[in-house]
């Protein structure tokens, strides 16, 4: 097996770190420098980046993000293994006024910001489901620079195991130890020729 596919292998949502552990303004801002060297859409280069290491903006932050659609009744991340640090990707209207235009662009920072992560032992978990305005407040960013992704990050303290899916069934689950499971689909279902 390749480094890069071992790496996209490390490279799993984690929804549990150990809260002893953060990452400096430096470290994020190397893992943003990821992103930043990475392609865009008409080379416009419209997202910014909000940086979250101090810890109580790491706290306010937290409540206003929505984890783990399919398992809500767990309350994930528990108490005691909250990230400790956050990214959030921002969309600037100055550059480009259609923030939809820059969702390509969106995931591909994000890959690149999580593999860089992977690649130094880290665990991140991308959000597309957290309150906007709540950020917006916390961050005290201008008008302009509107919230289009969210990305926790820390020191993984959970076990991911990635599964095959049988009969098409995807939902990620966990047994009685707390360890996560995520159905994939075979290669044979995904290619089409």
């Amino acid at each position: 097996m390749g480094k890069f596919k071992e790496l996209v292998l490390k490279n799993r949502t984690y929804r549990g770190y150990d809260e002893s552990f953060t990452l400096s303004k430096e470290e994020l801002i190397d893992l943003v420098d990821h992103a930043r060297l990475m392609p865009s859409g008409k080379n416009q280069q419209a997202l910014k980046y909000f940086l979250a290491y101090e810890k109580e903006v790491v706290e306010q932050i937290q409540p206003h993000t929505k984890w783990a659609g399919s398992l809500r009744e767990l309350g994930l991340p528990f108490e005691g293994t909250r990230p400790t640090n956050f990214i959030i990707i921002l969309h600037d209207t100055d550059i480009n006024p259609n923030v939809t235009y820059t969702q390509k662009d969106v995931g591909i920072a994000g890959a690149a910001i999580t593999l860089a992560a992977a690649e130094k032992g880290l665990g991140c978990c991308m959000i597309g489901s957290y309150s906007g305005t709540h950020l917006k407040e916390i961050m005290n960013v201008p008008e302009n620079l509107v919230p289009v992704f969210v990305i926790a990050l820390g020191k993984p303290a959970e076990e991911i195991v990635l599964v095959e899916a049988i009969d098409g069934k995807i939902t990620y689950y966990r047994d009685e130890a707390n360890v996560h499971y995520v159905p994939k689909r075979t290669i044979e279902e995904i290619v089409v020729n």
